[in-house]
């Protein structure tokens, strides 16, 4: 299955009800376009994504090929036909400073990039999230985004941490046209990303 005729804007919204970490994506009409659920308790990532949130319907899986996070990779496969979409790979070494992600075609030739814009926002919310009240409040002013490039620099995708206390909601927007493949490629990847770079803080 691909996901097609997305209506960009994308949101990302997490569910604060849920032990688990659950998200909506809706498009602009807040139409779904998928719900995701990370399984718990286990030691490599396992992530399943459902059409929506009545969760009756599966579409896609994402698993982690180590138990490590450091230097993962994981693999996204289409629950309906079978079909290996491709992978995301997180870069560990210079993941420290500003994140940094590979995505990987089916045929394990890197095609995009995920490339965090400023390194510097995760270093003041560390510094300033150990401040008593001050870091409650950095999710109102301290919201990473990440761009999606290919090969050649050219940039396709941006994600944006929208504010809010508990950094509930994302953002995804297309800048330019790309193959619908493609498109569902770096969707999955970037909703794999957020839940790794959640969970990193």
């Amino acid at each position: 299955m691909i996901l097609k005729n997305l209506n960009y804007p994308l949101d990302f919204k997490f569910k604060i009800t849920t032990l688990a970490s659950d998200f909506n994506i809706t498009d602009r009409n807040g139409n779904y376009v998928a719900y995701v659920r990370q399984k718990m308790f286990r030691l490599k990532e396992d992530v399943i994504v459902f059409s929506d949130e009545s969760r009756t319907k599966e579409l896609f899986n994402i698993k982690a090929n180590q138990w490590i996070d450091f230097n993962a990779s994981y693999m996204m496969t289409d629950l309906l036909t079978g079909k290996k979409f491709g992978s995301l790979a997180r870069k560990g070494v210079r993941s420290i400073w500003k994140s940094r992600y590979d995505i990987i075609d089916e045929n394990d030739q890197l095609k995009y990039q995920i490339n965090e814009d400023n390194g510097w926002i995760k270093v003041f919310d560390s510094f300033l999230g150990e401040i008593p009240i001050l870091g409650m409040l950095t999710g109102y002013f301290l919201n990473p985004s990440y761009t999606v490039k290919d090969n050649a620099g050219k940039e396709y995708f941006r994600l944006k941490k929208m504010p809010s206390l508990v950094g509930r909601r994302f953002q995804l927007e297309r800048l330019i046209d790309i193959d619908d493949e493609d498109e569902s490629l770096v969707v999955l990847s970037f909703l794999m990303m957020v839940l790794l770079e959640r969970a990193r803080g």
